[in-house]
């Protein structure tokens, strides 16, 4: 019996901290990266200033410079902070509405930034939380780290053969 205490109170402890995810452990699901691929280049429209293929090659000329992606070291929560906080300064949009109203950004609020001289471009759209994980899932799934774009990767990308694969 203490045993079997010991062990629920164990797996309560684990559950109670966040972890081990068991979700986490088997990687993102298809229907997540789809959705994260939708959010990139519908939604948040992160091609505009990355790519299609998050290459640095903006889609619109209007649209400020974005960082080559497929060269990116970042991990995980390194993308979702970039994703949800911005890059003050580099035009890196914060696509978490209440990034800058408190402290939870670089410990920085809007009225430091403003002090500083640092913007932030608007965002396409803001993301809600569970939005910002499946672009990050995406992301790391297809684009970041993944080197320089193949035929082969261009149709994995796209989850099927189109048009702007004939290129590669």
């Amino acid at each position: 019996m203490t045993t079997r205490i010991l062990w629920i109170s164990g797996l309560a402890a684990v559950v109670l901290a966040g972890g081990p995810s068991f979700a986490a452990a088997q990687g993102p699901s298809d229907a997540n990266i789809r959705a994260g691929r939708r959010i990139y280049t519908q939604k948040a429209d992160c091609q505009a200033c990355h790519g299609w293929s998050g290459d640095g090659v903006r889609m619109d000329p209007q649209s400020p410079d974005g960082a080559n992606l497929r060269v990116s070291t970042l991990d995980r929560d390194q993308l979702i902070f970039v994703i949800k906080c911005g890059l003050p300064g580099r035009d890196m949009p914060a696509f978490d509405r209440l990034s800058y109203s408190d402290d939870r950004c670089l410990g920085r609020t809007q009225a430091d930034l403003d002090r500083m001289g640092l913007r932030l471009p608007d965002p396409a759209a803001t993301l809600q939380n569970r939005e910002v994980e499946r672009l990050a899932d995406f992301l790391l799934a297809k684009v970041v780290g993944q080197g320089e774009m193949t035929r082969e990767k261009c149709v994995d990308f796209w989850g099927e053969e189109v048009d702007v694969c004939n290129e590669f």
